[in-house]
């Protein structure tokens, strides 16, 4: 059997821990790097036209994890119920897709605000993308409940990665250096 990096199968097959899982990483995530000075070194930032402002990335990210979890279910749930050997393996390809993009996704914030490298962060969002782009492939042909649940983030992570330029070009590729308490 070929290795891959998969959250475990309790996890896609729960309703529950499908939509929690991604939920609690992105506040795991978002805590680990010191939610307030990223809101802080956010305001700080000259941002490009059409920057939402700071409140609402918390609800618009707990949305976008809930439904992609509950794609993520959607897509393991319809899979379980087929009789197709093809659909049984895409649903595994799309497992690790899931799995991986994931963890891109987690790695974000860290790049951004953790260590202020927007470069880097960029470059994370490009895997991230393409990642994406490939599960909403298996997707499309596989669950299109699941492709339509997801669209919302994949349309998310296009304006993110707008946000990120903008960012990154009217803010010469540095953040601001956070203030020493």
């Amino acid at each position: 059997m070929a290795w891959s990096f998969v959250l475990p199968q309790s996890v896609f097959t729960s309703p529950l821990l499908a939509v929690a899982t991604p939920v609690a990483g992105g506040m795991i995530v978002a805590l680990l790097t010191n939610r307030s000075k990223n809101q802080q070194t956010y305001r700080t930032l000259r941002q490009p036209p059409f920057s939402p402002p700071g409140w609402l990335f918390a609800p618009a990210w707990t949305l976008l994890y809930s439904m992609m979890g509950y794609a993520a279910h959607h897509a393991t749930l319809t899979a379980s119920q087929s009789l197709s050997l093809a659909v049984h393996e895409a649903n595994g390809t799309a497992q690790t897709l899931y799995t991986t993009q994931l963890a891109l996704n987690f790695l974000w914030m860290p790049l951004f605000f953790g260590v202020g490298r927007p470069v880097a962060a960029l470059g994370d969002l490009g895997l991230l993308l393409g990642n994406v782009t490939l599960l909403l492939a298996n997707w499309w042909s596989a669950d299109r409940t699941a492709f339509w649940m997801m669209t919302p983030y994949y349309v998310w992570l296009g304006y993110a990665t707008y946000l990120n330029i903008g960012c990154g070009v009217l803010n010469g590729w540095t953040l601001p250096e956070k203030k020493q308490e």
